[in-house]
């Protein structure tokens, strides 16, 4: 996945709690959890955005309470998923 360089201000990182050592990965979550919780992007795609199972990004999103977007749109999506990969 090709990447892009972003300066943030140190305050701002220690301000938000965020890891210094990982303040990308941790603002990759965010942003993508932004994404998620305006309906720009799906539970999926949030998740892989930030290169994380999607368990993972679920678990993350509930600690920030962000609201669960799954409807019939996403049911079908992962039927034709799991269809496609024959299980």
């Amino acid at each position: 996945m090709e990447t892009v360089e972003v300066r943030l201000p140190a305050e701002l990182v220690l301000a938000a709690g965020l890891d210094p050592t990982d303040a990308s990965g941790e603002t990759a979550r965010l942003l993508a959890l932004e994404l998620y919780r305006e309906n720009k992007v799906s539970l999926g795609r949030a998740a892989e955005l930030c290169q994380a199972p999607v368990e993972e990004f679920l678990i993350f999103a509930g600690r920030h309470e962000a609201p669960v977007h799954y409807g019939v749109e996403e049911l079908e999506e992962d039927r034709r998923t799991i269809q496609q990969l024959g299980l």
